[in-house]
C-alpha cells in the first residue's frame, strides 16, 4: 500500500541534515554521491520502487496532488511506493536530498533550484505543479490598490522566508524601498496588519490565506496574485538529484506521470480523497478551508494554466525560467546559470 509518512525526520535523520546544512557541504556531499556509481531506488517486499518525497514543510494544498495520487492508487499502478516526509516550516530540503534522506523533494518556488545551482549543488526541478506561484498580497478592501504598482510606501508584511525570496522580485519590478519590507512572525503580522490601514500582508492561496484574513481579521480582503502581474516563479516543484535521476529514469517518469493523474484529479475530480490523507498529516487544516482552496486553484487557473494549458500538467519553459533568473538575479551571491536548473526530459511524452 502507498503510504503517505505524517511524521518529521527521527533523531538519526536530523543528525544527517545537520551534518550537511552548509552550502559548501551541501555541493560536496551530493557531487560525492554522483561519483560514488549507480544511485538505485531501493525496492519494497512486493518489487515496488521506493520514493521518498520531502514535502518541505507543513502539509497544505501545495501538496494536493501528490496525496491525491497516494489516495486513489496513481503511484501503486505504475509499481511505485511514495512515501511524504513533512516537516516543521523552513525544513532544510537540500539538506535532506544531500544526506539521501529522502529520493525526491517538493520546491516551494523558482528560487529552490536556482539556490541549489548557485551552491554547485547538482539538483534540477523536472516538473513544475504549479503553474503560478502561489503567494498573494492582501489588504484591506477599502484601499486603492487595483495593481501592484501601488505598493510604494506601504509597509509590506511579511516571513523571513519571503523577504530572502519573493522580496527580492517585488522590490526589484515595482521599485520598492527596504524599508517597506516588515518579517515577523504570523501573529505580529497579523496584529501590524490590523493596526495599519495601509500595511499589506504576503500569504498564499495554498494555505486558504485569503479565506482565514476574512475571519481573523473582520473583514474580506482585497487579494492581489503577483503571478498575474508578471512574476514568473513557478510552485509545486519537484527537485531531484541528477544522479539519482539518470540511474531511476522510468521511476522518475512514473512518479511524475502518476502526480499529473493526481493533480488534475484533485482539481478537477473527487480532491476530497486527497484532502483526507492532508488532514491526517495536518489537523490544523479542515476540509471546509481545503475546498475553498481548491476552489481558487481552478477558479485562477494554478495548475492547468500557463505552460501547463499548452503542454501538459507539470510543464516548463526555458522562457519561464530565464526570465525568472533575470528577475531575481540581486537574490544570488553569483549569478546561477538557470539553464542547469531544470529539465523536460522526464515529463510525460519526452522520453
Amino acid at each position: 500500500m502507498t503510504r503517505a509518512h505524517p511524521s518529521p525526520a527521527g533523531p538519526s535523520r536530523r543528525r544527517l541534515i545537520q551534518g550537511a546544512a552548509g552550502a559548501g557541504v551541501l555541493g560536496g556531499l551530493l557531487g560525492g554521491l554522483a561519483a560514488c556509481g549507480r544511485t538505485e531506488a531501493p525496492v519494497d517486499e512486493s518489487g515496488r520502487v521506493r520514493l521518498r518525497l520531502a514535502a518541505g514543510g507543513p502539509v497544505t494544498a501545495a501538496h494536493g496532488g501528490f496525496y491525491q495520487a497516494i489516495a486513489t492508487g496513481a503511484y501503486e499502478r505504475r509499481g511505485l511506493n511514495v512515501e511524504i516526509l513533512t516537516g516543521a516550516a523552513g525544513a532544510d530540503v537540500p539538506a535532506l536530498l544531500a544526506a539521501s534522506a529522502v529520493e525526491l523533494a517538493v520546491g516551494a518556488d523558482s528560487f529552490a533550484p536556482l539556490r541549489l545551482i548557485a551552491d554547485r549543488a547538482p539538483v534540477k526541478a523536472v516538473a513544475a505543479f504549479l503553474q503560478k506561484d502561489p503567494v498573494v498580497l492582501m489588504a484591506r478592501p477599502d484601499q486603492p490598490l487595483e495593481t501592484l504598482s501601488a505598493l510604494r510606501d506601504r509597509p509590506i508584511l511579511m516571513s523571513p522566508a519571503d523577504q530572502a525570496g519573493f522580496w527580492n522580485w517585488l522590490r526589484t519590478r515595482f521599485e520598492l524601498t527596504a524599508d517597506q519590507a516588515r518579517s515577523g512572525a504570523p501573529d505580529d503580522n497579523l496584529k501590524a496588519f490590523r493596526d495599519d490601514p495601509k500595511a499589506v500582508l504576503v500569504g498564499r492561496l495554498t494555505t486558504g490565506d485569503p479565506t482565514l484574513m476574512a475571519r481573523e481579521a473582520g473583514f474580506t480582503p482585497r487579494v492581489l496574485i503577483p503571478a498575474d502581474d508578471g512574476y514568473p516563479s513557478y510552485g509545486g516543484l519537484v527537485l531531484a538529484p541528477n544522479a539519482f535521476a539518470r540511474d531511476n529514469a522510468r521511476a522518475l517518469r512514473d512518479f511524475i506521470a502518476a502526480s499529473v493523474e493526481g493533480w488534475r484529479d484533485y482539481v478537477h475530480g473527487d480532491g476530497t480523497k486527497g484532502d483526507a490523507l492532508i488532514r491526517r498529516a495536518n489537523p490544523d487544516l479542515n476540509q471546509r478551508l481545503l475546498n475553498a482552496v481548491r476552489d481558487s486553484l481552478k477558479t485562477e487557473a494554478v495548475v492547468d494554466g500557463g505552460d501547463a494549458a499548452l503542454y501538459g500538467l507539470g510543464a516548463m519553459t526555458a522562457d519561464r525560467w530565464q526570465a525568472f533568473a533575470e528577475q531575481t538575479e540581486a537574490a544570488y551571491a553569483s549569478a546561477p546559470d538557470w539553464r542547469e536548473a531544470f529539465t523536460v526530459q522526464y515529463l510525460p511524452g519526452r522520453g
